[in-house]
C-alpha cells in the first residue's frame, strides 16, 4: 500500500496578514513575526524525517519553505499549482472594505472554485506520482490549504468559516486510493 504523507504548512505572517488585508496572488514578503514562525515550524518539523519540501512560488511561502529547509537539510521545489487563489479586485482590501463593497464574496476578477479545485488536484496528483511513499512538506496559503482540507473532508471536518492560522500545520496522507486528514490547523509549535 502506497502511503504519501503531506504536511501542509501555511506561510508565516506578513504585514498584510497583520492588517487583515486579503493577499491572494499579491506577492507580499514575511514580516519579522512571520520569519520567527517559520523558524518555529522548521525546529518542530526537524524532529521527523522529510523527503522533500514543495512551495508556492509567492515570496511569503517561498521564504517560509527556505527557512524550514535549513532545519531539515532539504531543497525547495516550487510548484505553481499551489499558488494562492487569485481574489481579483479584493486583493489589498480589509475584511470591512470587502464586506462593504462586495456581497457574498463575489469579487470581480477572482479565480473560480472550479479552476482552484482543478489545479490543486493536479498538484496533489503530481506529488503522489513523483513522491510515492515519501514524506512531503508543502508550504502554501490559507485559501489553498483550506480548500484542500474541505475537499478531503467533504466539508465534514473543515467548514468554510474556519480560519487557518499563520504557520499552522495540517497533515494528510494518501492511502488505499483516498486522502485522509490526520490533523489540521495545529499551532502548538508556535510560542
Amino acid at each position: 500500500m502506497t502511503i504519501t504523507t503531506i504536511c501542509l504548512v501555511r506561510h508565516g505572517q506578513t504585514d498584510w496578514n497583520a492588517q487583515g488585508k486579503l493577499q491572494g496572488q499579491t506577492d507580499i514578503p514575511l514580516n519579522e513575526l512571520g520569519k520567527i514562525q517559520a523558524h518555529q515550524c522548521g525546529e518542530f518539523l526537524s524532529k521527523e524525517d522529510w523527503d522533500v519540501i514543495i512551495s508556492s512560488p509567492l515570496k511569503r511561502a517561498r521564504e517560509t519553505a527556505e527557512i524550514i529547509a535549513h532545519y531539515i537539510d532539504g531543497t525547495v521545489i516550487e510548484k505553481n499549482e499551489f499558488i494562492e487563489k487569485n481574489f481579483g479586485v479584493a486583493e489589498g482590501l480589509t475584511a470591512a472594505e470587502r464586506e462593504e463593497k462586495y456581497i457574498d464574496k463575489a469579487y470581480p476578477g477572482q479565480e473560480s472554485q472550479e479552476s482552484l479545485r482543478n489545479r490543486l488536484m493536479k498538484g496533489l496528483q503530481e506529488i503522489q506520482k513523483e513522491f510515492p511513499k515519501k514524506r512531503v512538506i508543502l508550504v502554501a496559503h490559507g485559501a489553498v490549504i483550506h480548500f484542500i482540507l474541505r475537499l478531503m473532508s467533504n466539508e465534514s471536518i473543515v467548514s468554510t468559516e474556519m480560519r487557518l492560522f499563520n504557520a499552522c500545520l495540517s497533515t494528510i496522507r494518501f492511502e488505499a486510493d483516498s486522502w485522509i486528514i490526520d490533523d489540521f490547523n495545529q499551532v502548538t509549535h508556535l510560542s
